[in-house]
């Protein structure tokens, strides 16, 4: 059985985790199979948003334990596992994570490497790593501080306290919040819309608002301004603005 389940609709990816029986708890199989397959689609013009999902129980609950316990410190420096993470955070086009049931520890970080969360009403999200005597190792310390600040922060990995989707809402960790029969079409809805969008254009957008974590606001602005100038070089710039002047629908070809 395939631990990540693979499906396209038209120009939409879809990568749902397929562990039930443990809660789609992240293991080296479960990465390595989402890191291969969005490098994959990243050379792929033909798939233009990804959605990554679990089940209504389970986004997932966080890595799997059994294959950690055991592990020495270096073999956890030495792990591949952190390589395929960085493949994950690499992939230029739009990612979208739909939420339903825990999104836990590992769970959470692989949430908050997507660019946009939609959450069933049932979602539930924590970094409870510091119950097992560790911390958070996948970008929970880090990424989760900069999404919500020190002080939520603090309180999540400090306490290892889960919070609800609506909780998640306020926050701005999650985009949205739609009762679990929703959560997927709402979901579906969104990756749609943004693969009808300039591809071109969303990447570049997805690189700088990434670019401005990391950076001053005055080397984010800079960078911004030349990412902007280069779209004019490209065929769904005139398009867009075309389209707009002749109040029709933009037909974007990702050139």
């Amino acid at each position: 059985m395939s631990v990540v389940l693979v499906e396209q609709d038209g120009p939409v990816g879809i990568l749902r985790l397929n562990r039930p029986e443990v809660l789609n708890a992240l293991n080296s199989a479960v990465m390595e199979a989402l890191a291969d397959q969005l490098t994959r689609w990243d050379r792929d013009p033909a798939v233009r948003v990804v959605i990554l999902t679990g089940n209504d129980k389970a986004f997932a609950a966080g890595a799997d334990i059994a294959e950690m316990a055991e592990r020495t410190p270096v073999e956890m420096l030495q792990s591949a596992q952190i390589t395929r993470w960085e493949a994950i955070r690499q992939f230029s086009k739009p990612l979208i994570a739909a939420v339903s049931g825990w999104a836990l520890g590992g769970g959470m970080e692989l949430a908050m490497l997507c660019d946009l969360i939609v959450a069933s009403e049932t979602a539930r999200f924590g970094q409870p790593e510091i119950r097992l005597g560790v911390m958070p190792g996948a970008g929970g310390t880090q990424r989760l501080t900069k999404i919500v600040g020190k002080m939520r922060a603090m309180d999540l990995v400090l306490t290892g306290r889960h919070i609800t989707a609506e909780e998640a809402l306020q926050w701005g960790l999650v985009n949205r919040v739609v009762p679990v029969e929703q959560y997927w079409e709402e979901a579906l809805k969104l990756a749609r819309s943004l693969a009808a969008g300039p591809p071109l254009a969303l990447a570049l957008a997805k690189e700088a608002v990434l670019f401005s974590l990391d950076s001053t606001v005055e080397d984010g602005l800079k960078f911004e301004r030349k990412v902007f100038a280069l779209l004019f070089a490209s065929e769904d710039r005139r398009e867009g603005m075309a389209a707009f002047l002749e109040k029709r629908a933009p037909q974007f070809r990702g050139r």
